[in-house]
């Protein structure tokens, strides 16, 4: 009768470990983090790279090479700044993730 009390006693002390261990999870852990669709590397470069294309055909038409070649720096600078805006602007409106 004892072995059978003992068993009992050691089954009940490990459910309740189980049980806690389940229960006593962090709550981060359930939460889902969110990814910010705007932030990313390749997105980063398309960005970058269309104003700098679209920069250097103005810049080619207006002022030739040279105006090629400062067209494409003032693009690449605006789709930088449009790139840090995006991923700023969904960083704003999504602050719980």
């Amino acid at each position: 009768m004892n072995k059978i009390v003992g068993l009992r006693f050691i089954a009940l002390l490990v459910a309740s470990f189980v049980l806690i261990g389940i229960l006593g999870s962090p709550a981060d852990a359930s939460k889902k983090r969110r990814h910010n669709p705007e932030a990313g590397k390749a997105k980063a470069a398309k960005r970058i790279g269309v104003g700098a294309a679209i920069g250097a055909g103005a810049g080619g038409l207006i002022g030739g090479r040279k105006g090629a070649l400062i067209g494409a720096g003032a693009g690449a600078g605006a789709g930088t700044a449009y790139h840090v805006h995006k991923k700023r602007s969904w960083e704003k409106h999504h602050p719980n993730r």
